[in-house]
């Protein structure tokens, strides 16, 4: 019994060696595939990257060499670390944690050593490399900006990180990526597909040609052009116009939804984040906390919208049924509501309609409006959420879903918001609680893509497209579905008619009335919004920002846009202004208001921006 016991034990012994060998020599391969890359090595070829043009043609972004120094470290022999350091110009210490990190990424894999020689660079040390074993030089394209603006639609393209290769094993590391803009967001379009190729060593660690004689090597494939629907000239214009500004311009073509221009300030020169000073230009960039040129004003600034929001109100009003465009409304310097309490209005003629409330932006007309719409429902609940769903047709209080990566939703309240500010559960809170909201201040925010956005919805007269800048990829003018479907609003077409002509009036014998351009008819509308901030940890009113939100030519518009300018004083002061200007420029190609030209161009608001730090008294509602 205990031979067999003891039989049985070597038997099962054997049988499980013996399984284990046929598991490691017949079934995995991993073994074999680690001989093989011991003995194979692999050699990317980079494609260089899509150019992109403008919506004319125009070549905005293309490419110019680069070359790294790569190392794999299992491949680095004994070396004059001093002479290879002063070639490189690193220092000792550098060059090891250099060495180091690369071998905690991956001992067989290629890192980069030196990003981004120049050719001076390059064509010196090539000369030198046959001395160093594990070190080679290997070429990639960076882009050649052709244009000084428009940093913030672009992008750029920057070193991938390990979270960016541990999420797409398409990269490795010292690959390129887009960031930001374009760039990131057509990526895949325009970096193409590298090549690869797999070559051969012998036991002495010698190149002796293409593995299996090359099957399995591939060609690269250059990425694809893309076109912008950016109008270069506008976009350029627009940034000269914002100089010493801050704010945000956004131009959209009403009937297809293609960005014209979309304009931040301060903005940056996109050759700036190229090359090996890259890094170090970002840095400053990012941690200028003050001008915040990296952060896109038209995308992520979420301002009162002020005055332009009063045409969304009197929409809202007419499809609700709550007032009519022959119906006059007194204004007595304001309105009045709740114990005395006044909202003030600048100085007009009373009593007024729908068109001349529009044309003389009358505080007390369209606060009436408001909570006539509000009230027009069993609970003010129930009134803010159906105001609320008419401007959500609008595409506000949302990403509107354009194709950049960056942006904001805006906020419009709804009852659930309410409710919680004002001692939810019991729900005691009434119209007049938010009827700031009639006027576009209060706890409604908007960006100015979206300000531009609902612009060209009333140029349409109740629809609108999805905005976008991808004109054609490659060639073809086939774009995603989403930027040809219609949206339509809650608000019938009928009603919007009337909204034009008040718009049309505001620069007939309206709040624009003195910055007309002479053979345009333009609809717009002024806004001057109240501006706070927290310094010291007390609020503080800084002087009012400058809107303007307009659309030209009034029954055939080419153009609608918005223009905010933080600091501004008053509606028509700057944005207005620089919106004739753009409107103009596109319209007409050249600019006939050489007064306001100048005014823009040599003004500033540094002063401005300054106050809060110098102390300096702030210009309140003037």
């Amino acid at each position: 019994m205990r031979k067999l016991l003891l039989f049985s034990l070597v038997l099962l012994t054997g049988v499980v060696f013996a399984g284990r060998l046929f598991y490691l020599q017949i079934y995995d391969t991993s073994f074999q595939k680690l001989s093989e890359n011991n003995a194979i090595n692999i050699i990317y070829d980079y494609p260089p990257r899509g150019y992109i043009f403008d919506r004319n043609g125009k070549l905005l972004v293309s490419n110019q060499p680069s070359y790294d120094v790569m190392v794999v470290p299992r491949n680095v022999k004994p070396l004059d670390t001093l002479e290879f350091c002063d070639i490189l110009r690193i220092t000792k210490e550098d060059f090891k944690s250099i060495l180091k990190k690369a071998t905690i990424y991956s001992p067989r894999l290629p890192s980069v050593v030196i990003p981004q020689l120049t050719k001076e660079e390059y064509a010196y040390l090539s000369e030198k490399m046959h001395k160093y074993e594990g070190f080679y030089i290997q070429k990639r394209s960076l882009r050649d900006y052709q244009v000084d603006h428009s940093a913030n639609v672009l992008g750029y393209i920057a070193e991938v990180n390990n979270r960016i290769i541990e999420k797409n094993p398409y990269y490795q590391m010292g690959d390129l990526i887009g960031m930001q803009g374009v760039e990131s967001q057509y990526e895949e379009v325009l970096r193409g597909i590298k090549g690869v190729k797999y070559i051969q060593k012998d036991r002495f660690n010698r190149d002796i040609g293409p593995y299996k004689d090359g099957i399995f090597d591939t060609l690269p494939e250059r990425g694809k052009d893309i076109t912008l629907t950016i109008d270069a000239v506008l976009q350029e214009y627009g940034e000269a116009l914002m100089v010493n500004k801050r704010g945000g311009i956004v131009a959209i073509e009403p009937a297809t939804g293609e960005i014209l221009t979309l304009v931040t300030a301060p903005n940056y020169d996109p050759s700036l984040l190229v090359g090996r000073e890259r890094s170090r230009n970002f840095t400053k960039l990012y941690y200028d906390t003050i001008a915040k040129p990296l952060f896109d004003r038209g995308l992520q600034g979420e301002y009162p919208p002020g005055s332009p929001f009063k045409t969304l109100t009197a929409l809202i009003g007419l499809q609700e049924g709550v007032i009519d465009t022959k119906e006059t409304i007194s204004c007595h310097g304001g309105y009045i509501y709740g114990r005395g309490r006044k909202l003030g209005c600048h100085h007009h003629y009373s009593p007024l309609a729908m068109v001349a409330g529009i044309a003389n932006s009358c505080n007390a007309y369209f606060c009436t409006v408001y909570r006539r719409a509000i009230e027009k429902y069993p609970s003010p609940q129930e009134g803010i959420d159906n105001w609320h769903d008419h401007l959500a047709s609008f595409g506000l209080d949302q990403f509107m879903g354009y194709d950049l990566p960056s942006g904001r939703p805006g906020y419009i309240p709804d009852a659930k918001y309410y409710n919680r500010s004002y001692n939810y559960p019991t729900y005691k809170w009434y119209a007049t609680a938010t009827i700031s909201n009639a006027i576009g201040q209060g706890e409604v925010s908007l960006t100015p893509m979206q300000m531009a956005n609902f612009a060209a919805t009333i140029a349409n007269r109740g629809w609108y497209y999805k905005p976008h800048v991808i004109k054609n990829i490659g060639g073809v003018d086939t774009i995603p579905s989403v930027y040809t479907e219609k949206y339509h609003t809650t608000i019938e077409p009928r009603f919007f008619e009337p909204v034009v002509e008040g718009m049309f009036d505001v620069y007939n014998k309206g709040t624009a009335s003195h910055i007309q351009i002479p053979g345009i008819e333009i609809c717009g509308k002024t806004g001057t919004a109240e501006n706070f901030i927290r310094v010291n940890g007390k609020r503080m009113q800084l002087t009012d920002h400058s809107i303007f939100v307009a659309f030209a030519p009034k029954d055939d518009p080419k153009i609608a846009i918005a223009v905010f300018v933080e600091n501004g004083y008053w509606g028509s002061r700057w944005a207005g202004r620089i919106a004739g200007l753009m409107i103009e420029k596109y319209i007409k190609g050249e600019i006939t208001r050489t007064d306001m030209e100048n005014f823009v161009l040599n003004g500033s608001l540094e002063a401005e921006y300054a106050k809060p730090y110098s102390g300096e008294p702030f210009k309140i509602n003037q």
